[in-house]
């Protein structure tokens, strides 16, 4: 179990919360040691001089009389236990501090209690303390006292939690107000890494928090303004390489019969050359404008597989699973399992294998794409995303290197992942995964 948080604003706010704790606990102990124990150190005076006045006046040896005089006069009385006892000893409590006070002053044992008196005529003395000295262990001395209550501790720990409180809930906010931009922040930068461009950030919260995020939308546009020019050079290249390659195409056709294997090795690298340059606006273009919309995929994958049987050379298994519908760029999707296809013909096998599952656990809808060829080295697997990069040693590949870029870009897009891995028996394996938040639906 983790006690310190991660998050900056998890650390603020215990960092606020322990200072504050530490201010509540110094500031009781001052409150108690400055304010309210002299006020208990004055009261246990009082209390030891009026014992002392009792024993001047021998009022605990005396008769009654005496002491009732005494008690006209100071409102203090003695009784003996059994009629302490009657006037509210036994509901007394005992205050062991209040006891070693007086005793120490007195210098001999005293037994001091309190206890509520509910006399209408003692509203202005709301406390009795009873005094029973060690010498006189069966006499107790009654006296009415006022100011002495729980207010004197009971409003200075109401004040301090609810200023506690209030401080941790200020700093909260402050924290949360201070935080909320970062949130934004990481949101959009997660945004612009998966191609994508938001509209800029509001410039709020501190200084140093308006310049990042004023930096963060420069870079944005920055970023935006790149790719645009990258996409207008790429298709100005296409579009000039495009008319020399057609004049190139029409002047093969104008060659001798007796030439056609020079024409036919012109027509297929003009068609490379094609194949080449589109998947160079693929990758520029990538697709950021198509809206989502709830696709399945297996009906993506039975179209292309459908498109495929045309061919009588090459053959499909597939294994569809039932998986519940997602939210997908629908012609995005189509090229990665297009090109995914393609490169299992092309590379692989004319036979392949297409399966796909939802992972109730994983909250997970896979698809895997496997060939039975000669598979890639281990060392070169990662390497093979990378644009312009090529498994060439294993499969003896040709073209520009970045169907598979192509590939890993849509579905980190869709907040997926793809790997390839080799078959334990034969082949490659590339696989995907897409994430699904909802139930996968009740059949009927």
């Amino acid at each position: 179990m983790r006690l310190i948080p991660k998050s900056a604003f998890g650390q603020t706010v215990m960092l606020i919360g322990v200072l504050l704790l530490i201010n509540q606990i110094v500031s009781y102990i001052s409150v108690t040691y400055y304010f309210i124990q002299p006020s208990y150190q004055q009261i246990n005076s009082l209390l030891a001089t009026q014992v002392k006045s009792v024993l001047a006046n021998d009022l605990l040896v005396t008769n009654q009389e005496t002491r009732d005089r005494y008690f006209q006069k100071t409102q203090v009385q003695v009784f003996d236990e059994s009629v302490a006892k009657q006037n509210g000893l036994e509901s007394a409590v005992y205050y062991s501090y209040i006891s070693s006070q007086v005793s120490e002053q007195l210098r001999q044992l005293a037994d001091v209690r309190i206890s509520t008196t509910t006399q209408a005529s003692d509203e202005n003395a709301p406390y009795i303390v009873w005094i029973s000295l060690n010498r006189y262990p069966d006499t107790w001395i009654s006296i009415p006292i006022s100011g002495l209550n729980e207010a004197n501790i009971s409003p200075l720990t109401m004040y301090l939690m609810v200023i506690g409180i209030l401080s941790v809930a200020g700093g909260w906010l402050f924290v949360r107000r201070m935080t909320r931009p970062l949130s934004a922040l990481q949101k959009a930068a997660i945004a612009v890494g998966k191609g994508e461009h938001p509209t800029p950030l509001r410039e709020q919260g501190s200084t140093e928090m308006i310049q990042v995020t004023r930096a963060f939308n420069r870079m944005n546009q920055g970023i935006k303004q790149l790719e645009n020019d990258r996409n207008i050079m790429t298709a100005g290249i296409s579009h000039d390489l495009r008319t020399p390659l057609t004049r190139i195409r029409l002047a093969s056709e104008m060659l001798p019969e007796d030439q056609d294997w020079i024409k036919d090795g012109i027509v297929n690298d003009i068609e490379d050359m094609n194949a080449i340059i589109d998947q160079f606006i693929d990758y520029a273009r990538y697709d950021t404008e198509e809206v989502t919309q709830e696709t399945d995929l297996n009906a993506i994958i039975a179209e292309l597989v459908q498109a495929r049987h045309l061919d009588d050379k090459h053959h499909i298994e597939l294994k569809l699973n039932a998986i519940p519908p997602l939210s997908l760029r629908r012609i995005a999707m189509k090229r990665v399992i297009d090109n995914l296809i393609e490169n299992a013909f092309k590379y692989g096998s004319e036979e392949i294998a297409i399966s796909s599952f939802y992972n109730r656990h994983e909250k997970r809808v896979y698809c895997k794409v496997r060939d039975f060829g000669p598979g890639i080295p281990e060392d070169e697997l990662n390497s093979v995303f990378m644009p312009f990069a090529q498994g060439d040693k294993a499969r003896n590949s040709s073209g520009s290197g970045l169907g598979l870029a192509i590939i890993r870009r849509i579905v980190e897009a869709h907040d997926g992942e793809v790997t390839l891995r080799n078959h334990p028996q034969q082949g490659l394996v590339a696989e995907f995964y897409l994430p699904y938040l909802s139930e996968l639906p009740k059949k009927s």
